[in-house]
């Protein structure tokens, strides 16, 4: 399974991705849409909004007033945050579920405007990020949504800045243009990169390179292998003097056969010895992993 990040600002145009993408048979899991689902009238998710918010921000039919409670949680930083924290535990388990019913060999696109603010760059095979500048972004939800431009700037507002989008994407694909414009270069974005990625993993096959990732390629990277080893890591990946690879130092005592599988399923499948290759042909790398290789100890 190729496990896709797909993010962007509000007003973005990432659903005309995740719509071209699914066209390619993408299983993709929406979660503005499990954000919908989990306080549905009768879920446990409305009944603890209700209580923590009030009735003020539910219908006269009993559904979520999803418009006045935007107008409280996007001015109070803190109200967000209960709100997160009541509602983003349930759409995690429902997401859980989706990902393990995907097919086998599947390419699962998770379209989650809050990417970045969460921190859920690292857990992904790849990140793309759909960038559109604040004022076209703002220009479309008044336009497009008929949002008041107040409330329309506070939303760009309160998420996260260009700079940090930027900071987490492996790819990015710029939206100043046309729909015809992003679908275009989406198509573009599958057939060269995304399918050949999935095709990689399915088989196995890792990429061997001469390459050597620059210093924002290995900063993400370096998160992504934090992820996938965690304290088993003995510290960032280093340039291997005079050697096409990068040195990645394992903990003393770190069990082999389970960094082999890790790795692989993460996107690095064995060379052979203890060598593994990128299975992105966008994005080569060779590792070499190696007991305690780096690190504050040598």
């Amino acid at each position: 399974m190729l496990w896709v990040g797909l993010s962007g600002g509000i007003g973005s145009g990432k659903s005309t991705v995740s719509e071209a993408l699914a066209t390619h048979g993408a299983v993709v899991i929406d979660a503005d849409r499990l954000a919908r689902e989990v306080v549905e009238p009768g879920t446990p998710g409305l009944e603890a909004v209700t209580q923590r918010f009030g009735s003020g921000i539910l219908t006269a039919s009993g559904e979520l007033d999803r418009p006045a409670l935007g107008r409280v949680v996007f001015s109070d930083p803190a109200a967000r945050g209960d709100l997160e924290g009541i509602t983003h535990p349930l759409i995690a388990a429902r997401t859980r579920e989706l990902v393990d019913a995907a097919p086998e060999g599947s390419l699962v696109v998770h379209d989650v405007p809050l990417l970045v603010e969460l921190g859920y760059a690292a857990r992904y095979h790849l990140v793309v990020i759909v960038g559109a500048s604040r004022a076209t972004r703002l220009g479309r939800l008044v336009t497009h949504r008929g949002m008041d431009p107040a409330d329309a700037g506070q939303r760009i507002d309160a998420q996260a800045t260009d700079e940090a989008r930027r900071a987490v994407a492996d790819v990015w694909l710029d939206n100043e243009g046309t729909v015809a414009d992003l679908r275009r270069a989406t198509e573009e974005l599958y057939a060269a990169r995304l399918a050949p990625f999935c095709d990689n993993l399915v088989r196995g096959r890792g990429l061997p390179t001469h390459e050597v990732p620059g210093p924002h390629d290995m900063a993400r990277l370096s998160a992504r292998l934090e992820h996938v080893l965690g304290a088993d890591l003995a510290g960032p990946p280093q340039l291997d003097p005079g050697s096409d690879s990068l040195l990645v130092g394992l903990a003393r005592g770190t069990a082999a056969p389970d960094v082999t599988e890790r790795l692989a399923r993460a996107g690095f499948p064995p060379l052979g010895g203890d060598r593994f290759a990128s299975a992105d042909p966008g994005r080569p790398v060779v590792l070499t992993v190696r007991e305690h290789t780096v690190g504050p100890e040598g």
